[in-house]
């Protein structure tokens, strides 16, 4: 009997991580996401060069079996550690955009800038160095408006793309309001963050006219399910994002779980329970979140393939017509081969 042919699909492209965070993965860390922040923050501290190379190598040659070949790091411990991180992501074979996260206030003090300068020149450094890099101001409570409007100017200007976490809890809405008397996309909007290179990260509760900011400014969000599930940060909105035509990706985020058939599934399960209906989206629809969006979010042109096993038990004896949805609906990342 003849071998069935093999499958071969785009890579999945993990457009918001946090590598270093996997070791929290199964960790009791309190009851909300300030508390778990807290842990955060703690095993954020403890990260040197050396154990970043280590550790990271090892997540991502988790995401490279899991079919992820390229990776959005959303990043935040120093420029060693970066530089430390890209070397890990060579080493595991999958393709990385370094999102080096710009921070002015909160947090820990080695997540932070002096000034916007400092933050620009280490942009400009990595950049020199010849590694694919990004704008990553990481939200609006860590970055006043001064900076989000020098950030997004320069992004613009130099066509990288830009990423920052927005509506992901409601606290964070309104402090925001509090302090600006807007919402955080809102801000956004007006500190000339929003384009069509910029990503904007949860944006779970981000409300009809910030949702119009983003149509309108053609921007992407990237939802995380597994982390917002495990977070409690709530339901991704993706209902509404579809009305609108806002370009979706996914993120492994906190890399609680490294599957993106899972994010794919999370996604639209949660949506068919909210809508009461099925096939919110299809799944030639969310593998092209996966896949082309995430890509076009971290700002590659091409990426890796991966290869499906036809034989896998979750797949065999399956109408080769039915073969994706069976892969999105069904399997889980052992399905991938290469």
């Amino acid at each position: 009997m003849a071998e069935p042919d093999p499958v071969r699909l785009p890579g999945f492209v993990n457009a918001h991580s946090h590598a270093f965070q996997r070791a929290l993965r199964g960790r009791r860390t309190g009851g909300d996401f300030w508390a778990w922040r807290e842990a955060m923050i703690a095993e954020a501290e403890r990260q040197t060069p050396e154990l970043v190379r280590s550790e990271y190598a090892e997540t991502y040659r988790e995401m490279r079996a899991a079919g992820y070949t390229a990776v959005g790091e959303f990043h935040y411990l120093g420029l060693p550690e970066a530089r430390a991180a890209i070397a890990a992501a060579n080493e595991a074979g999958i393709e990385i955009t370094l999102l080096l996260t710009a921070y002015a206030r909160g947090g820990s003090s080695r997540f932070r800038q002096a000034s916007l300068d400092e933050y620009l020149r280490q942009v400009e450094e990595l950049r020199d160095e010849g590694h694919r890099v990004g704008c990553a101001p990481h939200s609006v409570r860590a970055c006043p408006p001064d900076w989000l409007e020098g950030i997004g100017r320069y992004a613009a200007a130099e066509e990288l793309p830009l990423h920052v976490h927005a509506d992901e809890q409601p606290r964070e809405i309104d402090d925001c309001l509090a302090e600006h008397g807007i919402r955080p996309i809102e801000l956004l909007d007006r500190s000339a963050c929003l384009g069509p290179r910029t990503t904007v990260v949860h944006a779970t509760h981000a409300d009809d006219h910030e949702l119009e900011l983003l149509a309108d400014s053609g921007a992407r969000v990237c939802v995380c399910p597994t982390t917002e599930a495990n977070l409690g940060d709530g339901f991704a909105p993706l209902e509404r994002l579809q009305e609108r035509g806002i370009g979706v990706c996914i993120g492994s985020d906190s890399n609680v779980r490294i599957d993106p058939l899972e994010e794919l599934r999370e996604l639209e399960t949660t949506a068919r329970r909210a809508s009461g209906r099925r096939e919110v989206c299809d799944a030639e629809t969310l593998l092209s979140f996966a896949a082309d969006e995430g890509a076009a979010a971290v700002v590659l042109g091409s990426w890796p393939e991966i290869e499906i096993d036809p034989e896998h038990r979750s797949l065999r004896s399956l109408d080769r017509a039915d073969l994706l949805d069976a892969l999105v609906f069904g399997c889980g990342a052992d399905v991938v081969v290469s």
